[in-house]
């Protein structure tokens, strides 16, 4: 028998619920089951062939080689460009990390700052890792609800009332998953005010996602607005879901340089660097057209409305329109204490979703997953034929409910 025991910070973390819930999809699939899969937050589209043909000329060149923790020359001057250009935030060489993903970037914000005791203020709904990502760094999650009255978003009074002594960071997700809702440039200027007050407490912006962008108003970083927090703010982004590059597994982050170093100095000692193909890649994605950008945001533009405008004619089930992203945070309240053909009883959003699964064929992930309860999210990185199918899938599923 084996021996094995993992460290505690492995056991107090779980396995990410949107990765599980894809996973039971896929073997379902395999088992031959028809599921319209609506979990995997992940581009449906090719990358462009201009930046696979810069990943093909940099291999052919010889760009096969370690490069500088902080990524290439090249790759740092695209993303200080991109932040210049489109949120007005100047950055120098100093300020720029690069790892394996925005993920990574991240992860190694937190280890490098966070330690037993420190508080990590995170609104709710949040993305499914940030909870677990601060617990296997030994801090503590501060999970501010929010509800959907306030669109999902953090206020400045539900902010000040959650700091504390021991508050390290402020996790903002804009446009968020699950909820593709983003903050304008007053809501920022708002809570800037009251980070203003608090000098401790730092603010980890992930904008992974303001490149997929639907609202009337401008995209902006709270940095555009409050340049005054530069000393105390990291803003993460990457080229994954704008560009349609998961796989090849870049992303960055621009901050002070005392938290840059700390970064880097953890990068390399745990993977040197990123892939220097995918970096010549990414340096081609930022620096290169955005035209191929801009039809898949109104490709997504025309999936979102579909799914809006099914969901919400859905007796039991509605959902506000995103500012952005490719996902659609829907409220099932209305299912709630219904009973199934089979007899069970839908309890809470978890019931509904397994009934979804069971029923219907369409995988999507509960709402308790993202710490908001009782709602249910899919992705629209998909076909709109696969999203009106699933809405047909779920209307029906819906009316058998008693």
């Amino acid at each position: 028998m084996s021996n094995f025991r993992p460290a505690a910070r492995v056991s107090n973390i779980r396995v990410s619920p949107t990765t599980e819930a894809a996973q039971k999809a896929r073997d379902l699939k395999a088992e031959g089951k028809d599921i319209l899969n609506l979990t995997v937050g992940e581009p449906d589209f090719d990358t462009p062939e201009a930046i696979k043909a810069a990943a093909a000329e940099a291999m052919s060149a010889g760009q096969t080689k370690y490069t500088p923790v902080n990524g290439t020359p090249e790759l740092r001057a695209a993303i200080r460009g991109d932040f210049a250009r489109r949120l007005n935030i100047p950055a120098t060489d100093a300020q720029v990390c690069v790892g394996g993903g925005a993920k990574q970037i991240l992860f190694l914000a937190l280890m490098a700052t966070v330690e037993k005791g420190d508080e990590v203020i995170i609104p709710a709904p949040y993305w499914v890792s940030y909870p677990d990502m601060v617990i296997a760094n030994e801090g503590t999650p501060v999970i501010v609800p929010c509800p959907e009255e306030v669109r999902f978003k953090l206020t400045p009074a539900a902010l000040e009332a959650a700091i504390t002594p021991q508050t390290r960071w402020l996790i903002l997700n804009s446009p968020s998953n699950p909820t593709g809702v983003a903050y304008s440039a007053d809501e920022l200027r708002a809570l800037g005010e009251v980070l203003a007050r608090h000098p401790h407490v730092w603010v980890l912006c992930d904008e992974i996602y303001d490149r997929i962008w639907f609202a009337e108003f401008d995209a902006v970083s709270i940095l555009t607005v409050c340049p005054e927090l530069a000393d105390r703010a990291l803003v993460v982004n990457g080229v994954s879901k704008s560009h349609a590059m998961t796989g090849w597994r870049i992303g960055y982050g621009v901050g002070p340089v005392p938290l840059i170093a700390a970064i880097n100095k953890l990068q390399s000692q745990m993977s040197s660097c990123p892939s220097s193909v995918s970096q010549a890649a990414a340096a081609a994605a930022l620096s290169g057209d955005q035209g191929e950008v801009d039809t898949q945001v109104a490709v997504y533009r025309e999936r979102r409305d579909l799914a809006v405008e099914r969901l919400n004619a859905i007796p039991g089930l509605s959902c506000l329109t995103p500012d952005g992203a490719f996902y659609i945070y829907a409220s099932c309240a209305g299912t709630l204490g219904k009973t199934t053909p089979s007899g069970r009883k839908i309890a809470n959003d978890a019931d509904f979703v397994l009934y979804l699964l069971e029923e219907a064929g369409v995988a999507a992930v509960h709402g308790a997953a993202y710490g908001l309860e009782p709602y249910f999210r899919i992705s629209t990185a998909t076909s709109a034929e696969v999203i009106d199918a699933a809405c047909a899938r779920i209307a029906e599923a819906c009316a058998r409910l008693s």
